[in-house]
């Protein structure tokens, strides 16, 4: 049988961008470049490391900034009246919506929960949140659920106003908009752990700390996506909104705002979920709650006292996720479950709430009674004990998971790792420069190359590319699990079905949770942090995957289909090819997700970067910290450019 071509619509592959004439054009400069500056750079600096002459040492500046905010932080203006009345705003905040939610009982704040879930979700959300908060409290965790619930009430209450105010200002002007998008990503790419120590040394150990490190993770998606839906905004309305006359400061009220309800609520949805995400990591600042448990537990590697507090993070960000998201699609519509009963919905709500937080009052039943906790720990540590003795190692034929841990760190993390750290500082360079051209523009490659030689300037070459190393392996099995996975879902709707709930569940655990099963598998190394770094990236590579691989023109697939091709030439020669934006995106996000938990991988023995982050926190180095936080940034933004096509960030750009 013939083969089947694809349509001529189909975007070109990698071969065929690089025979294509301007690629071929700026990769042979890039060639010309190279034969003249190569030897000159191996004249001058001879060598695969980067040159000791070309780095600068932060140490001291970063040395005297910490012993000048130490010295200043208890007598310096700035720190008595406008620092401190931040940290004392935080504590009483913090305070009242902890003694709010006590002070409502365990049923009271159950029963809220369970209708606010029912008035915009239905009954079956409803449901699962009641559920949710009684296995909060069976679990002998209700407590610490409510500290961390109130830190992070007030942790999104300020990230979404902080989120608000910068999307409005990015979304009403081109010029804010274009000043804040490198702050957003930098506030995004940096990893958590890195600006938790500017914050304590600012705020000391405790709940502002904890809260304020949380407002600068949460608060990017709110404010880009308030941003988009300002900028988005249906031209034809604003039109007719001007047209009467109306200022500019009612076309906002009356009509931008109102026409980017459903992206402002996707916002809330977003930053929530990167509240909760921060749980554990600003447990190690003091927070308490669960995150404390958390972080406790797996310190001393105990599996079961880490999963009893990690599972009610998990359910907290389950009932939260669903909640808000059934209240951004509900959002202007006529109908839904958003709209349930109208005001006397509302007032039923009200009414049901009162009477239940009265009655929990008058019971005095307001704690969850302790003859009613159900103790997990005990039969998840015999059940570690049991993997250990028969998964961990010895298992017939297959081995155990710790000899494929050893396997993995040796067949590939070690040899990857070599490879990179051989290869010459101006090779690598070399390297990025034309990956970045192959899907992009000089300007693309010009900062891909830029972010990796401050990486050098920074002097932390040789653990970036460790952390390199890892990045790339913990991708590579991203993108082959979850490209498989993405095929299979997009060709079975059954197994689509059944995947789905996986994906939810593991697309809103939190960052630390993962560590969790993963120290009982695999042990503590770099293998086990690759590993949770996949766990963590592999929903959004299947999600993308199956939905463009469904999003290929069913008219392209008839014309194949007629022609007699099979399902399989139809996936090489069709889908795939039309599909080819869609599997792009889901590479760069495998990247940027598995970048994120690569690093936090660092307190279960993944060294590197991370290593050395969670090191300047505890040793309260600033230097050391920030300096590797600053490399994880770069690299990030290297790893985004040589892998985000142009005509992607082309048409982000539109739409911003």
């Amino acid at each position: 049988m013939a083969t089947v071509t694809a349509p001529s619509s189909a975007p070109r592959g990698a071969l065929g961008s690089v025979l294509g004439s301007r690629t071929f054009g700026k990769l042979l400069l890039l060639v010309v470049f190279a034969a003249v500056l190569v030897p000159l750079a191996v004249t001058r600096w001879p060598g695969t490391a980067w040159p000791a002459a070309l780095t600068v040492d932060l140490t001291k500046p970063l040395g005297d900034a910490t012993d000048w905010i130490i010295d200043n932080r208890d007598s310096h203006p700035l720190f008595l009246y406008f620092f401190g009345y931040i940290s004392n705003g935080v504590v009483v905040s913090v305070r009242a919506v902890y003694l709010l939610l006590l002070g409502a009982g365990w049923a009271g704040v159950t029963a809220v929960a369970g209708l606010l879930a029912w008035r915009f979700a239905g009954v079956r959300l409803a449901l699962t949140a009641v559920v949710s908060f009684a296995v909060c409290g069976l679990l002998g965790m209700w407590v610490p659920t409510m500290q961390t619930l109130a830190l992070m009430v007030v942790a999104v209450v300020v990230s979404v106003a902080v989120g608000a105010l910068l999307g409005l200002a990015g979304g009403l002007s081109d010029r804010l908009n274009r000043a804040l998008r490198p702050l957003l990503d930098t506030m995004q790419v940096l990893p958590a752990f890195a600006y938790l120590l500017p914050v304590v040394l600012i705020f000391g150990i405790g709940v502002p700390a904890a809260v304020l490190a949380t407002v600068v993770y949460a608060a990017p998606p709110m404010a880009r996506l308030t941003a988009l839906g300002l900028r988005d905004a249906d031209g034809g309305v604003m039109e007719a909104v001007a047209s009467l006359g109306a200022t500019a400061r009612q076309r906002l009220l009356s009509a931008r705002l109102p026409l980017a309800r459903k992206e402002l609520l996707l916002g809330l949805n977003q930053t929530i979920m990167m509240a909760l995400s921060m749980a554990v990591i600003a447990s190690v600042i003091g927070a308490g709650g669960l995150g404390d448990r958390v972080y406790q537990a797996l310190s001393s590697v105990d599996v079961g006292d880490a999963l009893t507090a990690g599972l009610p993070i998990v359910l907290l960000a389950v009932v939260l996720d669903r909640t808000t998201a059934a209240a951004g699609a509900s959002a202007g519509s006529a109908e839904g479950p958003g709209r349930r009963g109208g005001w006397l919905g509302w007032g039923a709500v009200v009414a049901v709430a009162a009477v239940v937080v009265v009655a929990g009052r008058l019971t005095r039943r307001l704690l969850w009674p302790a003859s009613w906790n159900v103790d997990i720990a005990g039969p998840v540590d015999s059940a570690v004990a049991w993997m250990t003795d028969h998964l961990y190692s010895g298992v017939p034929v297959v081995g155990g998971t710790a000899d494929w841990a050893g396997r993995f760190t040796t067949w590939i993390l070690d040899p990857l790792r070599g490879g990179l750290q051989a290869l010459p500082w101006w090779c690598l360079l070399l390297i990025v420069a034309a990956l970045a051209l192959l899907i992009g523009t000089w300007q693309t490659a010009l900062t891909a190359v830029l972010a990796m030689a401050a990486i050098g300037v920074l002097g932390v070459w040789k653990p970036s590319l460790d952390t390199l190393s890892q990045v790339l392996a913990a991708v590579a099995v991203t993108l082959v699990i979850g490209f498989a996975a993405g095929i299979a879902a997009a060709r079975s709707a059954r197994f689509e079905a059944l995947l789905r709930p996986v994906l939810d569940v593991f697309q809103t655990l939190p960052q630390f949770v993962y560590l969790i099963p993963v120290v009982a598998l695999f042990g503590v190394g770099r293998a086990p942090a690759v590993a949770a770094a996949v766990v963590y990236a592999l929903p959004a590579v299947v999600r993308i995957t199956t939905q463009g691989l469904r999003g290929v023109d069913p008219a392209a697939l008839e014309a194949a289909r007629s022609l007699g091709a099979t399902p399989n030439q139809q996936l090489r020669q069709v889908q795939l090819p039309l599909a080819g934006p869609a599997l792009r995106l889901a590479l760069n996000q495998g990247v940027v997700l598995v970048l994120a938990v690569v690093i936090i991988g660092g307190l279960v023995g993944g060294g590197a970067l991370g290593y050395d982050v969670v090191f300047g926190l505890a040793q309260g180095d600033l230097a050391t910290g920030l300096v590797a936080g600053a490399a994880i940034v770069c690299l990030g933004l290297m790893l985004d450019r040589v892998t985000q096509p142009t005509q992607r960030r082309a048409r982000n750009r539109k739409a911003a």
